[in-house]
């Protein structure tokens, strides 16, 4: 009796497994035909750009003491240059020329600096929700947790973000 259960089984399992390997017919066509032309892929987009060298990007007001670069940057109003210096060691997933140095300038000196991120105008909605601010202004808020700052500024069509340790 076991025996007949089991040649069941596999009799059945058998018949499954054929079902579900016969071609299937598609618009009158069968499938044995094969695959004639590649599956088409997303389109790429061209390498992003970012301005060369260095650039004003405003003057920015810091209403707390945060951090940047590892070292204390008091509260206060600064001028923001983008430095044509890039991360090093190069960000991982990130082109190398969208990761730069910005530095603070108070007084004539430079009282710190920080990575910013520049992203495209295009690229904007893929990365950031919140409402930007308005072309050639800025923004700077804390976010969630009260962990971090985030200056955020919009200039010249494309926008770049520093992130401050509180």
């Amino acid at each position: 009796m076991k025996r007949k259960v089991f040649v069941g089984a596999l009799v059945g399992a058998l018949a499954a497994s054929t079902a579900f390997a016969q071609p299937s017919s598609k618009g009158g066509q069968s499938s044995k035909e094969g695959h004639t032309a590649p599956k088409t892929q997303p389109m790429t987009e061209p390498s992003p750009t970012a301005p060369d060298g260095s650039l004003a990007l405003g003057t920015v007001h810091i209403p707390k003491n945060v951090r940047a670069d590892g070292k204390p940057l008091a509260a206060g109003t600064y001028q923001v240059r983008l430095t044509p210096d890039t991360a090093s060691p190069n960000a991982k997933g990130q082109t190398a020329q969208l990761e730069r140095w910005a530095e603070f300038v108070k007084g004539g000196k430079v009282a710190g600096r920080e990575l910013v991120t520049i992203i495209p105008q295009a690229d904007i909605a893929k990365v950031q929700k919140d409402t930007p601010p308005h072309a050639g202004g800025s923004k700077i808020e804390t976010l969630k947790g009260g962990d971090y700052m985030r200056l955020w500024i919009n200039r010249g069509g494309n926008h770049y973000l520093v992130h401050f340790p509180v």
